[in-house]
């Protein structure tokens, strides 16, 4: 059985689009199945940022195909880890847990590094760099990630 895995930040159309597609770069799709969503459903069957499509081409990634989506309660059945991309998002997604098993699927995507910072910050009012500075934090834990799958 495929282990599901959910991204998630605000709008789903920089982050966690970007997180979607590292994971799946580093990651078998016969073992692992990974999707992202947004907590505001401003950008609903939006592509992603065309900055976060180009940061990901960069480094051979497409991303370009992913549409935005709401994240629903659903998504606590439908998937073994819920990945924030901070602590605002974190909060959001927990709010709509019915229960503490569904409260422990929900870990912030930077946890999984040892850094001090535990948040992406969202680069969508940021320059271009912002982009490569959040590819660069995501690629780290989604290295991670793959290698504890």
């Amino acid at each position: 059985m495929k282990t599901r895995i959910l991204m998630v930040c605000l709008g789903n159309i920089c982050r966690s689009p970007l997180a979607e597609g590292i994971l799946q770069s580093k990651t078998n799709p016969e073992k692992i199945f990974v999707d992202s969503a947004g907590t505001g459903g401003y950008h609903i069957g939006n592509m992603p940022d065309i900055r976060s499509i180009a940061v990901a081409q960069k480094y051979g990634i497409d991303i370009h195909q992913q549409k935005c989506r709401k994240f629903s309660p659903k998504d606590f059945e439908n998937f073994d880890v819920i990945y924030a991309m901070d602590n605002s998002n974190y909060s959001n997604i927990i709010a709509l847990a019915k229960n503490k098993e569904e409260i422990s699927k929900v870990k912030l995507l930077l946890s999984e590094i040892n850094i001090e910072t535990k948040e992406v910050p969202d680069p969508y009012y940021d320059k271009d760099e912002g982009f490569e500075i959040v590819f660069q934090l995501i690629d780290k834990a989604c290295e991670a990630i793959a290698k504890k799958l």
